[in-house]
């Protein structure tokens, strides 16, 4: 049997794991990328290869904004309509509702729990999953319509 801080060993890894990687790529890009020369500001030059040097006075349309080689037209916001995030909003349910349904499953598992039991949760989740699919029905038969 563990103890409780060694059952968090895991937890407090990937937590400095996932605060460490973006954190780190910042530090890393604001070290290693080209900055402008402070003598001539058409120029680029790079810490990580000393002696590199590009003009980018040749670059006049650098800061425009491209699309597949044409002039874009128009705006760049666009307001879409609610009922297109319904896919990605059932999606990250059903996909929440899977982990927590596939972490119980194997927390069952390991427990050994007893056939009486496991039946018992299964029968839980399987309402659990019909309640979720009912809400979705629900949605689609609205055509996907509500009001906020």
């Amino acid at each position: 049997m563990t103890s409780v801080p060694e059952a968090y060993i895991a937890v407090a890894a990937m937590t400095l794991v996932g605060i460490g990687f973006p954190v780190g790529s910042f530090i890393a890009a604001e070290l290693l990328r080209p900055r402008k020369s402070p003598n001539d500001p058409t120029k680029l030059r790079s810490w990580l290869l000393p002696g590199y040097e590009s003009d980018q006075s040749l670059y006049i349309r650098r800061d425009s904004t491209y699309e597949c080689g044409a002039e874009p037209l128009g705006e760049a916001h666009i307001n879409f309509h609610f009922q297109y995030y319904w896919y990605a909003i059932i999606f990250l349910v059903f996909d929440i509702a899977f982990m927590f349904l596939a972490f119980g499953g194997v927390i069952a598992i390991q427990d050994g729990m007893a056939d009486s039991e496991m039946y018992g949760a299964l029968a839980t989740l399987t309402v659990f999953t019909l309640l979720m699919g009912l809400g979705v029905w629900h949605v689609f038969r609205k055509r996907g319509r509500i009001y906020i």
